[in-house]
C-alpha cells in the first residue's frame, strides 16, 4: 500500500477549502496534453519507446522546479491497491492505473508527482500534465501547468503542427491540447429539478460535464465536473475565458436555485440536512456512495449556513479518505474485505470527532 507520507502534501493540497467559492467549487483541474515529437502515439509504439518517453520525461523533469523532487510511480510496478489509491486522489486515470475490467497496466505507465504540479507518462498521450487548485481557480490553475510545459518543452521537443498545434492521439485535444474543468456541487439544481435544463444548456455552448472522478463516472453527492469539450481552433486564454463565464452563470443558477429551496421549501431543506448530519455522525456501516450523497447534504447546509460550524475542509477530505483503498489502508485490511462498510463508518464518526454540533 502506498506511505501518504512520502506524497507531497498527500498529493491533495486543492482540497484545503482555501480557494476562491469554496463552498460551490471543490476544485480546479488544468490538464494539458502532449506528445514526445519523433515518438509513435499510444497503440503505436512498442514497450521500448514507452520506457524510452519514462525516461526522457523524469530525466528532462529534473530540470523544472515544480517536479525537480517529484515522486516517480511507475504503475506498472506497484499493487493494484497503490494504483487505486492514486486514482482515488484524482492523481491517475483509471485507464493509466489498469483499474478496468482486465486490471492489466501498460508497460510504461508512470506519474511524476510534485508539490504543485503531476505528470501522467505514456496515458492516451505521452505526458498529461497536470494541475489542480482550490475551489474555482482556473487562471491560477492554467499559469502553474503552463509553466511547466514551457519549461519542459525546452528539454522535450513535442509534437506540434504550425497549423493544428499540439498533435494528439486523439483528434479532440488536438491544439491547445487543454482540458479545464470544475469540479462544482449543485444540489440546488437537482433538488429544484432544474439540472437538466442548465446542463442541456451548457453543451449547446461546448461544454460537457462528467461525475465525480471523470470521464465515464457518475454523478454522486450532486457533484460535477464541468470541462471545456474541444481544444482546437480557440487559445487557451479564449478556452478557459468561455469556461470561466459559463461556471459563473451555472454557479448564479445554484445559488438561485438554494434560495427557491429556502423559500418554498425550509422544513425539507432543513430535514435532509440535518439527516445526513446525524447519519454521518452515527451511523455504524457506509457504502462509499451513501457516504458521498450524505456529504453532500451537509455541504449544502454548511453552504446555506444551517450548519456553520462544519469544516469544509473535513467534508473535501472525507471525498477522497472515504474510498476503499483508502479505508483499507487505514484499518489495515484488502480491498475485498466485508468489513469496509463498518470500517467507512468508524473512520468518517472519527473524523467528526472534533467538531462541535451546531
Amino acid at each position: 500500500m502506498t506511505d501518504g507520507t512520502l506524497v507531497p502534501d498527500g498529493g491533495m493540497p486543492w482540497l484545503d477549502a482555501s480557494g476562491p467559492q469554496p463552498h460551490l467549487v471543490l476544485s480546479t483541474r488544468v490538464r494539458l496534453a502532449r506528445n514526445v515529437a519523433g515518438q509513435p502515439f499510444w497503440g503505436r509504439n512498442t514497450p521500448e519507446q514507452r520506457e524510452s518517453i519514462v525516461s526522457t520525461v523524469a530525466e528532462a523533469a529534473r530540470a523544472v522546479p515544480a517536479l525537480a523532487d517529484a515522486t516517480l510511480y511507475r504503475l506498472d510496478a506497484v499493487p493494484v491497491a497503490t494504483r487505486r489509491w492514486l486514482n482515488e486522489r484524482q492523481l491517475v486515470s483509471r485507464d493509466l492505473a489498469g483499474l478496468d475490467a482486465s486490471g492489466r497496466v501498460r508497460s510504461g505507465a508512470a506519474l511524476l508527482l510534485g508539490r504543485s504540479a503531476s505528470a501522467m507518462i505514456n496515458e492516451e498521450d505521452h505526458v498529461r500534465l497536470q494541475g489542480l487548485r482550490s475551489g474555482f481557480a482556473l487562471d491560477a490553475a492554467y499559469a502553474g501547468t503552463d509553466r511547466v510545459d514551457q519549461e519542459l518543452g525546452v528539454r522535450v521537443s513535442f509534437a506540434f503542427h504550425p497549423e493544428f498545434g499540439y498533435l494528439t492521439a486523439c483528434p479532440t485535444n488536438v491544439g491547445t491540447g487543454l482540458r479545464a474543468s470544475v469540479l462544482i456541487h449543485l444540489p440546488g439544481l437537482v433538488l429544484t429539478k432544474e439540472i437538466t435544463k442548465v446542463l442541456q444548456g451548457l453543451a449547446q455552448v461546448g461544454l460537457t460535464y462528467r461525475g465525480l472522478f471523470g470521464e465515464g463516472s457518475d454523478v454522486l453527492g450532486h457533484l460535477f465536473q464541468l470541462s471545456n469539450q474541444t481544444t482546437l481552433g480557440k487559445s487557451e486564454p479564449e478556452l478557459l475565458d468561455h469556461l470561466g463565464r459559463m461556471v459563473r452563470q451555472v454557479m448564479a443558477y445554484e445559488e438561485r436555485a438554494r434560495e427557491v429551496l429556502r423559500r418554498d421549501a425550509p422544513a425539507a431543506l432543513e430535514d435532509k440536512v440535518w439527516r445526513a448530519w446525524a447519519l454521518l455522525r452515527h451511523a455504524r456501516t457506509l457504502s462509499f456512495d451513501e457516504t458521498v450523497n450524505l456529504l453532500s447534504g451537509v455541504r449544502l447546509g454548511v453552504g446555506m449556513r444551517i450548519l456553520p460550524d462544519v469544516p469544509l475542509y473535513t467534508l473535501n477530505r472525507l471525498l477522497v479518505l472515504a474510498q476503499t483503498a483508502h479505508v483499507a489502508q487505514a484499518a489495515g485490511t484488502g480491498l475485498d474485505d466485508e468489513a469496509l462498510p463498518e470500517h467507512r463508518a468508524t473512520f468518517v464518526r472519527r473524523m467528526f470527532e472534533g467538531v462541535d454540533r451546531p
